[in-house]
């Protein structure tokens, strides 16, 4: 080989080492929540960004840092009707930001949350920025209803619910995103009995960890302003599990499908008011900040199936995260796959084979409830928390429209 054509193979094995990019580790450095409210119940008086702000300042005040330090925002928030402009702003304005923050709203419907800490870890990687907040937000109690624009008929007008139309619609099969997981029930053969099983199971996993004190450590406080001369009620705890009588939960009727259904208000998750958020930094900027880490982010993938699939999307994404982090199954301490339905937990164990003593080990949407803007940062908030030191943990969420976020964290 000529001494010139070397040179040319030297220079284009250089080229491209050189090209390859060095991500940069992140990590997290607190992760709250606030407590979840019931459908119209105890923060159902709270603007959804205000509940925002709640736990924006919350993880500020828990990561010990200036707010100034953290330049970018991005917060999950889905039923936006009557929200007013970005949310995420707002959000980060009422929790007294700089207004030199930049913020961004996120929607992939209930893996906002999740996804927002992704767009964060992306960020933080590539070296954009070196502290930035993510989480999510949502007051279903406030969503409105809609009337279409246009000439008012004769006879009246219809009102559309913005929770089910933005929320809860599958678009491509026209129907409630129940009858997606009545078809994925059916798809792999999963009774009534185990899903209502699995739901109680939820129920009683979160009682016991209540209990047992296990989310004190992730929750926040939010004081709702009472009537005129009476104090705030300091709202401090998840109000949806103790909403239960498992002796009416076999009796009740099913919900999208009349004959042959499985899927009941008692084996769904319910409708909820709450926020989470995250400060994520890089490995270096911790260091800078002087602040421990919680956990570090190990990896993260998106997963899309066909929509009528959607509660299956988490076994799609998943193994392609295993793969990607070279991480087991075998490795993983705990999961936590969100309760959109019981038998969206039910169908991934048994596509994955996962082992059901390690899933939502303290309960989960089921119970504690489903704010849809929320719940991906707030899966993601608890598993910080409730892994071990040295344990990994995957958290993993479906999205109507047949997608599904996963992130994989180390303590």
């Amino acid at each position: 080989m000529s001494l010139t054509k070397l040179s040319q193979v030297i220079g284009l094995a250089n080229r491209r080492y050189s090209t390859k990019p060095k991500l940069n580790d992140v990590v997290i450095i607190s992760a709250v929540r606030t407590p979840m409210g019931s459908f119209l119940g105890s923060l159902s008086s709270v603007h959804v960004t205000k509940l925002g702000a709640v736990a924006i300042q919350g993880a500020v005040e828990r990561a010990g840092i200036p707010k100034e330090e953290i330049k970018e925002v991005y917060l999950g928030n889905v039923c936006q009707g009557g929200v007013g402009q970005a949310p995420a702003r707002q959000a980060t304005i009422f929790a007294g930001f700089p207004k030199s923050t930049i913020c961004t709203t996120v929607n992939k419907v209930c893996a906002s949350g999740m996804k927002s800490v992704m767009l964060a870890a992306q960020s933080l990687q590539t070296g954009h920025q070196e502290v930035v907040l993510a989480g999510g937000m949502e007051s279903m109690s406030n969503v409105p209803y809609y009337m279409k624009r246009g000439q008012t008929p004769y006879g009246g007008v219809n009102l559309i619910d913005g929770i089910v139309f933005d929320g809860l619609t599958d678009v491509y099969n026209k129907f409630h995103m129940g009858n997606c997981a009545e078809n994925t029930a059916k798809k792999l053969g999963i009774s009534r009995q185990e899903q209502d099983d699995y739901a109680i199971s939820s129920y009683k996993r979160s009682t016991e960890a209540y209990a047992n004190n296990i989310f004190a450590s992730e929750l926040i406080s939010v004081n709702v302003p009472q009537r005129k001369g009476q104090p705030d009620l300091v709202f401090s705890a998840d109000e949806e599990y103790k909403r239960v009588d498992f002796n009416k939960f076999g009796k009740l009727a099913t919900v999208f499908q009349r004959e042959n259904g499985t899927v009941t208000a008692g084996n769904a998750s319910t409708l909820n008011d709450g926020a989470a958020a995250l400060v994520l930094t890089t490995a270096e900027a911790a260091q800078r900040l002087n602040v421990k880490p919680l956990a570090r982010v190990v990896g993260f993938q998106d997963g899309a199936t066909d929509p009528i699939d959607f509660p299956i999307a988490p076994a799609v994404g998943i193994p392609q995260l295993l793969a990607n982090t070279g991480v087991k199954k075998e490795d993983v301490a705990l999961w936590e796959i969100n309760e959109a339905f019981s038998v969206v937990v039910v169908a991934n164990q048994k596509v994955l084979d996962l082992d059901p003593a390690k899933v939502n080990v303290h309960g989960g949407a089921v119970s504690l409830g489903h704010p849809i803007g929320m719940s991906g940062a707030r899966i993601v908030v608890h598993l910080v928390h409730a892994l071990k030191p040295g344990e990994k943990g995957v958290a993993s969420i479906c999205n109507g429209g047949g997608g599904a976020s996963s992130i994989l964290i180390e303590k």
